[in-house]
């Protein structure tokens, strides 16, 4: 049963966000994993659309910020204000106060306004004044970034792209996809016929369901060889943190809850490694001359990785 509402979930999406069931597909692999999600790409190809979707079908709450140079870390995390009438500090919540929060344009602001959201996303909570606050759970950030060099970006600091459970690129619309976007969307909203099917409690247990799914001790050694892999390779500076890892195995057992199975299997860690790990490593100064991608260098990690045989399947 919960594996069908994923496949409705899904398909509930896709008439949201036309052509794109694979990045849907991975965003919804993000949620049931607890993790958060990056959407790199041009302007206008969906990414705002996409995360407003994943909000009205998953029945969440949410809010929006569009990042800007002068956006605060208070506009983020909240701040305090003095009540005469008693006496006392109280706290106003800011917009982390919610299910899904849409970060649009993150790398548009500072570095100091960034970093506001690095407890929210490791820890679901914020501290205001030296006093903590548990965020709404589930608590997803699905943030935005337009592609690195244009007018007015920045870069991501690597501990924040740490935070990130998957990066993602939406690419644009095939051309089909594309015609019927032209033809639908001048007279419509979108959004509009976008059907509610789970709350939150029910989307608790989903996740619940997809992380109690069973991991060898084949898989983890599997993983472990991964990681290790990436951190001694020549043209890699900085490898797979074991934030990254935890990550990577969170991710494998949501992909095979969606394949409909209860237990991982090494293609579940190969269908993930690259969307989980490429951001987070670092090349060195001559990959980069030769035009090397971390994806690419993933790839042949893998390649060069001996899979466990049967592991995987329960005993």
């Amino acid at each position: 049963m919960m594996y069908e509402l994923t496949k409705e979930i899904r398909a509930e999406i896709g008439k949201v966000i036309l052509g794109k069931d694979e990045i849907i597909r991975k965003v919804l692999l993000a949620i049931l994993s607890r993790g958060h999600v990056l959407l790199e790409d041009v302007p206008g190809v969906g990414k705002t659309t996409l995360a407003l979707a994943f909000a009205k079908t998953l029945g969440l709450s949410s809010k929006r910020v569009q990042f800007t140079s002068d956006t605060l870390p208070s506009d983020i995390i909240g701040f305090s204000v003095y009540r005469k009438e008693k006496n006392a500090l109280e706290y106003q919540p800011g917009a982390v106060m919610t299910n899904l929060l849409l970060a649009d344009e993150i790398n548009r602001t500072s570095s100091k306004t960034q970093s506001a959201l690095l407890e929210a996303m490791a820890e679901g909570s914020v501290t205001v004044d030296g006093n903590t606050y548990a965020l709404p759970q589930p608590f997803i950030v699905l943030a935005t970034q337009n592609p690195t060099g244009s007018a007015g970006t920045q870069l991501l600091p690597v501990s924040q792209l740490d935070r990130f459970l998957l990066c993602l690129h939406m690419g644009y619309p095939d051309e089909q996809s594309e015609i019927a976007l032209m033809k639908e969307r001048h007279s419509a909203d979108p959004l509009a016929s976008c059907r509610e099917l789970t709350d939150r409690d029910t989307l608790s247990r989903l996740i619940d369901a997809a992380q109690n799914t069973y991991i060898d001790d084949k898989i983890y050694a599997y993983i472990a060889a991964l990681l290790k892999a990436t951190r001694g390779h020549p043209q890699i500076v900085l490898g797979v943190s074991p934030r990254g890892g935890l990550a990577l195995c969170r991710t494998a057992k949501a992909n095979a809850f969606l394949e409909g199975r209860d237990y991982v299997t090494p293609d579940d860690v190969s269908a993930v490694l690259s969307d989980v790990c490429a951001h987070r490593i670092v090349l060195s100064q001559k990959a980069r001359l030769h035009e090397r991608s971390a994806a690419g260098l993933l790839a042949e990690l893998a390649a060069g990785t001996e899979k466990p045989g049967r592991a995987g399947t329960r005993i």
